[in-house]
């Protein structure tokens, strides 16, 4: 199967109901996307209604989806998010990808990224960024799609009382 992309799509209920599903489903499955499991949807609908607040007409951030061609599932999503800083107008941070624990290792996650890339080059910009959760093997995933760790705060992510994890930056080079 492949991914059907839409850029800014109408957030409806429907959609933010996907979503939030999609949230929870990867969170629980041990995603490093804002939470630890195990978590409800009533929790993750709180972070993604401040998530939503910066998406649509005339606001600053931009919501990517995927769906799977053939059945229409919500396959993956992302964030891009605009700093609100004028210095800061030539890259934008990456947020919130994910991809459905049920379509994990079907190469959604690199076409998502790719397709993020591509989108961002058509915008003009220098650059995206995006923070990540140390000790799962991302830094790994984000490399194979051209990313490179920038930065790190050392167990700056608590993820559990003696469990903290590395806070890591890395950056795509558009230019």
């Amino acid at each position: 199967m492949t991914l059907t992309f839409t850029l800014d799509p109408d957030l409806t209920p429907g959609l933010q109901a996907d979503i939030v599903s999609l949230w929870t489903e990867v969170s629980n499955a041990g995603g490093a996307v804002g939470f630890v499991p195990p978590v409800t949807e009533d929790e993750v609908r709180v972070r993604a209604q401040r998530q939503f607040a910066g998406v649509g007409p005339g606001r600053p951030d931009r919501l990517l989806v995927a769906h799977e061609t053939g059945t229409g599932m919500l396959a993956g999503v992302l964030f891009f998010k605009d700093m609100r800083f004028e210095l800061m107008d030539h890259w934008r941070m990456l947020k919130r990808v994910m991809v459905h624990p049920k379509l994990q290792g079907r190469g959604y996650g690199a076409d998502l990224m790719a397709e993020a890339e591509r989108i961002a080059r058509s915008w003009g910009l220098d650059g995206l960024r995006l923070t990540l959760r140390g000790g799962l093997g991302l830094e790994k995933f984000y490399g194979c799609c051209g990313y490179v760790e920038v930065g790190r705060v050392p167990g700056a992510i608590r993820v559990a009382p003696g469990d903290d994890r590395d806070d890591v930056t890395m950056w795509l080079d558009l230019r």
